[in-house]
């Protein structure tokens, strides 16, 4: 019988040990550690074991509570951790295309992108496409689009796609037209417009589905690319803060199969960062047959809400508003999709269980859209998105705070897009445009996003450009009562994106049970001067309790 019990206690004690191996953890001390729950609310310590907060509270309690399962220390030395910032709209591919292709989006004259595009076209072989990214004519000197005569002059036997900052509009050259059999007897496309110059000529400005004529004539992405391009994106993303995003691009690249896989390829335990993928309607019956459904998918690749889009935007001037725009009389935007078209993608979701995530820019459509989720409902706990909402009315603000519908903002259009907005929607319906302290004001919930790589991906752009309002373009505040506390901005890409996907219970805060998501600053973003917030410098990026980025030490 001794021998027996003797036994027994060596057995339990080597499965002590070895549980306490299995459950070993990390303690986190030594700086500010918000937790988000409420406006000021800090602990000074978090214990972590593997993916999970374990518990909060004093150094001192935990380091006695926890101290046979701590593993290690880390110190922060005075650092800031706040939960881990999720970027609630962004396009990941597009993200990882722009640092890989030529960027035009700070230039400030149509001189200098045909300069950038010389300079590119004597690195490229005969028929090699010459693809550019982000062009704004609204920071020219003269905002005059350029013309296909003018890349006809920089190459005609190499096509050439100029994509525009908010990519609902491309300039093209006269060969990429004659690939996608483009001429002037082509019709403009359901939502888009093949725009025309004065003697009624092809311009070679084409807007929102008029791109895709071009798109298809382009060649396809290898396996191999689209890989690469996710790998460069996301390390840059983790660089930036952002253990997430909320991404659309499952559309484009060759379509479901190949993007999704090049995705779970990318990202997995050796590359730690959670990506939630819109499907847009047009592979929503690739996802439902291969019987995958909503946050199905891998540990850090999930499926999301139907991407659908209801206009265009601002700059081209095709988001769908109710009135005329105040600088083009009868022109009220584009529908992507007529009434009947769009209810019945919604209908088809809803078949499904699924919830949708619409682009609305303009009053019009967003109206329209809220008027069709009101009409059918979700009958499970999944939440409908407005992404952008950039333009309301109170109608539509009276309807969405009645429904469990999230606005999805980008907090950074306020920077890039005054003062010459306010040309195109004119004084009266500035009151309702970029309304974010109305929307939450109104209880409306509200997540915060990039939509990168249209405007920059870091968060802290985006979160001073909440709190500030100032136009990067000429340096005045527009609509300063629309200002968001730095409370209320840091919740958007925390409370606020997890809220959109119904993951508010297990990331967004810091508290017991909660994903160890973490953003470690360098300095205490409550006690930054709001104009310095971009300024701060990220110190670590932390998914799931392991840490995915560390910024190298200054020498």
């Amino acid at each position: 019988m001794i021998f027996l019990r003797e036994i027994g206690n060596l057995l339990r004690e080597t499965y002590s040990e070895a549980e306490r191996k299995i459950n070993m953890g990390i303690l986190w001390f030594g700086g500010q550690i918000y937790t988000l729950e409420t406006n000021g609310s800090a602990v000074e310590a978090v214990f972590t074991e593997g993916d999970t907060i374990k518990a909060v509270g004093t150094y001192e309690f935990l380091y006695h509570a926890c101290y046979k399962q701590i593993e290690k220390e880390i110190n922060l030395k005075g650092k800031t951790i706040l939960p881990g910032f999720i970027d609630s709209h962004m396009h990941i591919i597009g993200h990882g295309e722009k640092l890989l292709r030529l960027d035009l989006s700070q230039m400030k004259s149509a001189a200098q992108v045909k300069e950038a595009l010389q300079n590119r076209m004597s690195n490229l072989s005969e028929g090699e496409w010459l693809i550019g990214e982000g062009w704004n004519e609204n920071q020219w000197d003269d905002p005059t689009i350029i013309h296909k005569d003018e890349l006809d002059e920089i190459s005609t036997d190499n096509p050439v796609v100029l994509t525009r900052v908010c990519r609902h509009a491309i300039i093209v050259n006269s060969k990429a037209m004659k690939m996608a059999n483009i001429s002037n007897q082509s019709p403009d496309p359901q939502g888009g417009i093949i725009v025309r110059d004065e003697k009624g000529d092809l311009s070679g400005y084409l807007l929102d589905t008029a791109q895709e004529l071009v798109k298809q004539a382009m060649p396809s992405v290898s396996q191999n690319y689209l890989e690469q391009v996710i790998k460069i994106a996301v390390d840059d993303l983790l660089s930036k803060g952002l253990v997430g995003g909320h991404s659309e691009d499952l559309n484009y690249y060759g379509g479901f199969h190949k993007t999704f896989h090049a995705f779970t390829n990318s990202i997995h335990d050796k590359r730690k960062f959670k990506a939630h993928l819109l499907v847009h309607h047009e592979v929503m019956g690739d996802m439902v047959g291969d019987n995958l459904g909503y946050l199905d998918g891998t540990a850090y690749v999930e499926l999301g809400a139907v991407k659908i889009f209801a206009d265009g935007a601002l700059g081209g001037r095709t988001a769908w508003l109710r009135d005329d725009y105040a600088d083009d009389a009868g022109n009220k935007g584009v529908a992507i999709h007529d009434t009947e078209k769009l209810e019945a993608i919604v209908q088809e979701a809803r078949v499904h269980g699924l919830p949708i995530a619409v682009h609305a820019i303009g009053d019009h459509a967003a109206n329209e859209v809220v008027s069709i989720i009101k009409k059918y409902p979700l009958e499970n706990n999944a939440r409908d998105r407005i992404i952008h909402g950039q333009i309301l009315n109170q109608h539509t603000l009276d309807m969405l705070s009645d429904l469990p519908v999230v606005v999805d903002i980008q907090p950074s259009f306020v920077t890039s897009d005054f003062p010459w907005v306010i040309d195109r929607v004119g004084e009266e319906r500035l009151a309702l445009s970029y309304p974010w302290k109305t929307l939450l004001k109104s209880n409306i919930q509200c997540a915060g996003g990039s939509d990168a790589p249209i405007e920059e991906v870091n968060p802290l752009l985006g979160i001073q450009a909440a709190v500030t309002r100032k136009s990067s373009l000429d340096g005045e505040v527009y609509n300063p009562e629309e200002k968001l506390s730095i409370f209320e901005a840091v919740r958007l890409y925390t409370v606020g994106s997890a809220y959109a996907i119904g993951q508010e219970t297990q990331r967004g805060i810091i508290a017991e049970g909660f994903k160890a998501d973490f953003t470690i600053l360098e300095e205490d973003i409550f006690q930054t001067d709001p104009e310095k917030i971009n300024e701060i410098t990220v110190a670590m990026t932390v998914v799931d309790g392991d840490i995915a980025y560390k910024k190298e030490p200054s020498h």
